[in-house]
């Protein structure tokens, strides 16, 4: 069980640091910019949160579901979102350096400008996800054979987080 009910967590989420989150329900919360550093949200429910911003570095992640989140910018280095569900969401600009990623569904994610050096993607899905000249990909990692699709934007139009729909 949750240390916390859904309405504490809006109230305090920029001080939650190595919080106990697990399984959680913030479907749709507001979390720009939050402090989640350390914090488990193993099986949270973060579906269409907006984590915009949010510092969610070495978090456990594993098994969330963020399909429809608003991570852009987000900080996700080292975090360990094995088996989460990424699908639809919006990576655009984030970083996760060294995080896991495996068995994750980054199914139609928008990856443009995302930083995934050093992570770990095996066994993710990739299929239809969308990326950039700007994104960043681990060693090895072929993009295009994983399914996912090279967009590009018009010169001086940028995506601001909203998944293509």
């Amino acid at each position: 069980m949750a240390d916390f009910t859904r309405e504490e967590v809006i109230d305090i989420a920029h001080k939650l640091v190595g919080a106990d989150l697990q399984d959680i329900d913030l479907r749709d919360a507001d979390l720009w910019a939050a402090t989640l550093y350390m914090a488990d949200l193993n099986g949270a429910n973060l579906r269409g949160a907006h984590l915009g911003y949010a510092n969610l570095c070495e978090a456990n992640l594993r098994h969330a579901d963020l399909g429809y989140a608003n991570l852009w910018g987000a900080n996700l280095n080292v975090a360990d979102l094995r088996g989460a569900n990424l699908g639809r969401a919006s990576l655009g600009d984030a970083i996760l350096r060294g995080a896991d990623l495996s068995g994750a569904d980054l199914s139609e994610a928008s990856l443009r400008g995302a930083d995934l050096r050093e992570a770990n993607l095996s066994r993710a899905s990739l299929r239809e996800a969308k990326y950039n000249a700007n994104t960043k990909w681990p060693e090895g990692v072929d993009p295009v054979a994983a399914g996912a699709l090279l967009v590009d934007w018009p010169a001086g139009v940028r995506n601001y987080g909203e998944p293509d729909r």
